[in-house]
């Protein structure tokens, strides 16, 4: 399963349990009011108010189950978005690099150079406009001998980023989580019990 399926499934089951917390708290007020208000009210609810107290608590530790999941998951998910994010940070080191070469080509060509045809492609990819000014004042330095260069590009490939976060969503999560109970089986199961 992936991260980010992962981390939609555990919240939803979640939030279903705080929704079903708020409704048994709900009722609980109701009930309290109720043994207030009757004779004897605490014997007389006794075994709603046990039920309600039990299945309060069972919903609880089922959510605080999920919710320790999902800290684990989170914490897979940022190791993971961090290490992507890492790594950019390195390429963004060699664009920085590739552009002091892109420069030293242009250099080179204002100056009467000559730059091999793999270079000049590079200046001309980046921008047109400097590869043109720089080819214009290459042949105005007038030079009796041209220089020749070798390439500043070793063959390299062409890079692509990942986006780090949908990387990480897409990530296999390292350990199952905790198997996945609906709230209304959580409930139902106190409700038999107490039968």
């Amino acid at each position: 399963m992936k991260i980010g399926e992962a981390k939609q499934i555990y919240g939803s089951q979640i939030k279903a349990y705080q929704e079903q917390k708020l409704l048994l708290s709900n009722q609980k007020k109701e009930l309290d009011k109720k043994i207030a208000t009757t004779e004897n009210g605490q014997t007389v609810f006794a075994a709603e108010a046990a039920r309600l107290e039990l299945t309060f608590d069972a919903a609880n530790r089922k959510q605080i189950e999920y919710q320790d999941y999902m800290s684990k998951l989170t914490e897979q998910w940022a190791a993971h978005a961090n290490a992507i994010a890492a790594k950019q940070g390195e390429a963004m080191e060699e664009y920085v690099e590739d552009m002091g070469k892109i420069m030293e080509v242009a250099r080179r060509i204002m100056k009467g150079g000559v730059v091999p045809a793999s270079d000049e492609k590079k200046l001309m990819e980046y921008s047109m406009e400097l590869y043109q000014a720089a080819k214009n004042m290459g042949v105005l330095a007038r030079q009796e001998k041209k220089e020749k260069y070798a390439s500043l590009w070793e063959d390299e490939e062409e890079k692509e980023y990942e986006d780090p976060t949908e990387e990480a969503d897409n990530a296999e999560i390292y350990a199952e989580g905790p198997e996945i109970v609906d709230v209304s089986e959580t409930v139902a199961e106190i409700a038999e019990a107490n039968c």
